[in-house]
């Protein structure tokens, strides 16, 4: 058969055919007037460098299996030889794959380095922070990526759809909690007095891309703020009445963890993976990148009960001082 009818039923171009020739892999017959002559063997030769191909294994690396076929097997990998070429290349992938993977690990780590240390703003606001020791060289800083610190301007403001009036009056359920300090919190036994427990839906960090979309939610963006807020006004919310103060959401405590050390937040996060205190109480949540998330809002606890909600929360970065005035409002 000429070269053409050879690479259609092999599924291959005449030019491949070329080259497996050019390297001895198929040696065709000559007609009379010198043209080539391709015999069925052929096609299964060149179907095999084709499926090989397919696997990963280059044309120079399939010649065991050519001669397998060639001495009467009935599969290019029915002879020793051949299982030695499949074994070398699987230690090749094995080796690439090693070899992307420590490259990755190491753009990971650049990455975060890179987005570390350009994090220079803190996110009360203030002047720039010294990168070893934080905010005028505090042990503790409060730097974070400005990506994530400041509230950009014309955020949506959310706006109160009800979805919260229930809440008041509300025991609070026997969930336990990871916290960040490493202790489980039970939230029908936080102890006597109150107790602020503000719902957020996710803190970013330098290094992590924040949900597509993320500013377009209303009351989405400015978990960080917030957080800082709370740290900055922590000790007021305890002079004027609170007893403890807990942020909470759904993200796992180790990524939590890595925000209370960044911001040196003086109190615990509690994980909700699972969104139980919604659940329990009704709590509202919205869904972005394909993960349910906690609504903003505030619970001040008292006797085990709720006994006031703030929501919506807008602007999240005032908030803490808004809960501060709440709190010596009763006395």
């Amino acid at each position: 058969m000429r070269i053409g009818d050879l690479a259609r039923r092999a599924g291959v171009t005449t030019k491949a055919v070329r080259y497996y020739e050019s390297l001895g892999l198929i040696t065709p017959g000559r007609l009379a007037n010198g043209y080539r002559d391709y015999a069925e063997g052929d096609v299964r030769l060149v179907r095999e460098i084709r499926n090989l191909g397919q696997l990963g294994i280059p044309v120079e690396r399939t010649r065991p299996f050519l001669e397998c076929l060639a001495a009467g097997g009935e599969h290019g990998d029915d002879c020793p030889s051949s299982m030695a070429g499949y074994r070398e290349a699987i230690d090749d992938l094995t080796r690439r794959i090693d070899g992307l993977a420590a490259r990755r690990e190491a753009l990971v780590a650049q990455l975060r380095t890179s987005a570390y240390r350009n994090s220079i703003a803190t996110c009360d606001g203030g002047g720039p922070m010294d990168r070893t020791n934080g905010v005028n060289g505090v042990n503790g800083g409060h730097g974070v990526n400005g990506a994530h610190e400041r509230l950009p301007a014309g955020l949506p403001v959310p706006e109160d759809d009800g979805a919260a009036d229930h809440l008041p009056g509300l025991v609070l359920p026997p969930l336990e909690l990871a916290a960040t300090d490493g202790s489980t919190v039970r939230l029908d036994r936080l102890g006597p007095g109150r107790t602020v427990l503000y719902l957020y839906p996710l803190t970013g960090r330098p290094d992590v891309d924040l949900p597509e979309g993320w500013d377009a939610i209303p009351g989405a963006r400015g978990c960080t703020p917030e957080a800082c807020g709370f740290r900055d006004h922590h000790q007021e919310l305890l002079e004027a009445g609170a007893e403890r103060v807990f942020g909470l959401s759904s993200q796992d405590s180790a990524y939590q963890g890595e925000v209370v050390a960044r911001l040196g937040l003086p109190f615990s996060m509690l994980s909700d993976p699972g969104l139980g205190v919604a659940g329990a109480l009704g709590v509202p949540t919205f869904s972005a990148g394909g993960v349910e998330l906690f609504r903003r809002l505030t619970m001040v606890v008292r006797g085990g009960r709720v006994e006031h909600v703030f929501y919506p929360v807008f602007p999240p970065d005032e908030h803490a001082g808004q809960v501060v005035e709440w709190l010596r409002g009763r006395g």
